[in-house]
């Protein structure tokens, strides 16, 4: 389980802007059974710990009494410099399942692809159901079962760990193989009317017309 040092936010605190100067992001933890609590994190540690956890590993929140297993459930991005501004933690409670959203990891190789046919990835992550203790960091995808073109791999072929269910219609379509239509591009008959055709010599003029 990773661990990020907090701090709580009083009423009177650090304004969210003078957080950010200080490299600091203002967050929340909440709950079903945790009051709302508003709280700062270090910018780097947080930092390292999204790209290690994203939002599908327990993250212990220690500063505010005994340590409080959460998961990262959601991050507010700056539109300019794409940093975390703000950060809502969850926190969860131990034996009661929760619903995330697992990355899918996609392995093997596909014997229809190889022939030719075109991998379609419907799905880069799965809801499931499961204890936030035993959240799995990401589900594999064996890609080997698609032999021929229109094969698919549906929710329900996935492995989960145990204590997991889906939270998703199982007859989801994660992959599949599909075959590659080429299409040829029909070429209009020219209107010939529309074509305006060169005349041959040079036109006379009205005034030598007229003396001829």
């Amino acid at each position: 389980m990773l661990t990020l040092s907090v701090e709580k936010r009083g009423k009177d605190g650090a304004s969210a802007s003078a957080l950010r100067r200080a490299d600091f992001i203002p967050a929340v933890v909440y709950g079903a059974h945790q009051e709302s609590t508003p709280i700062s994190i270090p910018a780097r540690a947080f930092d390292k710990i999204l790209r290690e956890a994203g939002e599908a590993t327990i993250v212990a929140l220690s500063g505010l009494g005994e340590p409080i297993p959460t998961l990262i459930h959601e991050v507010d991005l700056d539109p300019l410099t794409n940093h975390p501004r703000h950060v809502d933690f969850y926190a969860v409670t131990k034996g009661k399942k929760v619903q995330v959203a697992i990355p899918l990891v996609f392995t093997g190789e596909s014997a229809a692809v190889k022939a030719g046919a075109n991998l379609v990835k419907v799905l880069h992550e799965l809801e499931i159901k499961a204890d936030p203790m035993n959240l799995p960091h990401n589900i594999s995808v064996d890609l080997s079962a698609l032999a021929t073109v229109s094969d698919r791999i549906h929710a329900k072929d996935l492995v989960l760990p145990a204590g997991t269910e889906l939270a998703v219609d199982a007859e989801e379509v994660v992959a599949l193989a599909q075959e590659i239509v080429e299409q040829k591009e029909e070429v209009a008959p020219a209107d010939l009317s529309t074509i305006e055709v060169e005349k041959k010599g040079k036109e006379e003029e009205p005034e030598e017309a007229a003396a001829a």
